[in-house]
Parts: C-alpha cells; sequence; structure tokens
C-alpha cells in the first residue's frame, strides 16, 4: 500500500546533514538551533543526532521552526 510505504520513508531516522537537506538549510544552521533549545524534533544517540521525517514535517507545520 502506498500509505504504508510513505510511513516507512518518513518514519526513516537520518543523520544531521541530511536532515538539514530535508529541511533546506545548512547543516550549521540546524545545529545552532538544537543548541538554542529551539524545539527541534532531534534524538541524540551516542554523539550523533537522528531525525525522523515525519517529526521534521509535523515541526515545520507546527511554526516552532521559524526563524525569529
Amino acid at each position: 500500500e502506498p500509505e504504508e510505504t510513505y510511513r516507512l520513508i518518513t518514519d526513516k531516522c537520518i543523520g544531521l546533514d541530511e536532515a538539514a537537506e530535508y529541511l533546506g538549510i545548512k547543516p550549521v544552521t540546524l545545529r545552532k538551533r538544537i543548541k538554542e533549545g529551539k524545539e527541534v524534533p532531534a534524538h541524540k544517540i551516542g554523539r550523533l543526532w537522528k531525525f525522523k521525517c515525519s517529526e521534521l514535517d509535523e515541526w515545520v507545520k507546527s511554526e516552532k521552526s521559524i526563524i525569529e
């Protein structure tokens, strides 16, 4: 089913560089937003940040991602 395939894709964990590319911003900008506590839906696994595309989509929709 297409919906199931979409869910698998959007729930895939991606790294910081991929997440920044997905959001259309630079990795350094994404790192800065995390450090500033901007409610970025990031999960730290060891020393690495991981992101789910579905959570990034929700974050963008919620307008918490707007740069002040």
